[in-house]
């Protein structure tokens, strides 16, 4: 079938100064998608060659209209104050928002099955989207809202299946502690589970982090670029994975699991995230910043011995949870589920 998909967004690396997790699970997805027979349009602007440089039209195409597509599929916007809620050509204003409101009119309107994933869990819970009919929530977590299907972010099967533990943990790693990733909604976790920590442990973390004055100890060196990321990773023992408390409540885990665990840095886990054994074993799950601090001096004792190879690729073996077939079967069965006509739960 054709897909309309409506991202807010990079296919490739982008550039530094922008929020986009979705670079290291969307084209995973999108090519996944292809591989099993869909045509897909996007329906967004191309920012890969508008602000990144890169011209990907021979592989992928564009169209700001309203083309004639099966489903429409939707990475959820939101309105941002002073970003996409101001007039258009106002300055600093994006116009995703704006967009994807004139996609769902005339889709719907058109009676096109729609999906919504909702990745930043912001959809409100009485938001009547959730019940029109023809129209699906998926949100990337564990226990998804009543009614949403669970749609979690992409690892490509073939990385995945070529990850070898021994080869990670035999990679120098100079660097104990590294958060990568943007202060959003993340200040309580950092303060419970990194900033302890950091107290003990060289460290960095890279992002946008606006509002630091409570941490005047913690080293913060900004936005990286998304190759970057890998690089990190990659020198580093050991993250935390912070989430929001929205996330942690729904077994919502980003995408900075997998980057972790596909470079062998190993995700320390807080214990209150729900279904935690589900995505890190109970090695590197951690009550606190003094338990991180604890677990990080364990953790060095160890580094390029065989325990830290099988540690490793118990973190690896989780990531199936994230195998994109596993995705694609998700969405093979809601776009051919149809129409429904009426609103329905789910526990």
């Amino acid at each position: 079938m054709r897909i309309g998909y409506s991202f807010w967004g990079f296919l490739g690396a982008g550039v530094c100064d922008t929020p986009d997790g979705g670079r290291s699970h969307r084209r995973v997805l999108i090519d996944g998608l292809r591989r099993r027979g869909h045509d897909i349009v996007f329906l967004q602007p191309d920012r890969d060659r508008t602000e990144a440089g890169a011209d990907l039209t021979g592989s992928y195409t564009f169209d700001d209209g309203l083309p004639e597509v099966d489903v429409l599929f939707l990475e959820w916007r939101w309105p941002i104050p002073g970003r996409n809620t101001t007039g258009c050509g106002a300055p600093g204003h994006t116009c995703d928002l704006h967009r994807q409101h004139q996609l769902l009119d005339h889709y719907t309107r058109c009676r096109i099955p729609s999906v919504v994933w909702d990745k930043d869990r912001r959809l409100p819970p009485e938001d009547p989207l959730r019940r029109a009919p023809g129209v699906v929530v998926c949100e990337a977590a564990l226990h998804p809202s009543a009614g949403a299907v669970s749609l979690l972010f992409p690892v490509d099967d073939a990385v995945l299946d070529a990850a070898d533990p021994a080869v990670l943990a035999a990679l120098p790693r100079e660097l104990p502690l590294v958060y990568v990733g943007n202060q959003y909604d993340r200040d309580t976790a950092f303060d419970t589970f990194f900033a302890p920590a950091a107290a003990h442990h060289t460290h960095l973390v890279a992002g946008k982090w606006t509002d630091t004055q409570a941490w005047p100890d913690v080293r913060f060196i900004g936005r990286v670029s998304f190759p970057d990321v890998a690089r990190l990773h990659g020198g580093a023992l050991a993250t935390v994975l912070l989430v929001p408390d929205r996330y942690a409540a729904a077994g919502q885990m980003t995408q900075r699991l997998a980057e972790a665990v596909l470079a062998g840095c190993l995700p320390l886990t807080p214990t209150g995230v729900r279904g935690a054994t589900r995505f890190t074993p109970a090695r590197v799950h951690v009550a606190d910043g003094t338990a991180v601090a604890a677990r990080l001096v364990e953790l060095a004792s160890i580094v390029g011995t065989a325990e830290h190879t099988a540690l490793l690729r118990q973190c690896l073996d989780r990531l199936n949870l994230f195998r994109v077939s596993r995705q694609l079967d998700v969405l093979d069965q809601v776009f051919t589920r149809g129409p429904r006509p009426a609103a329905t739960s789910r526990s």
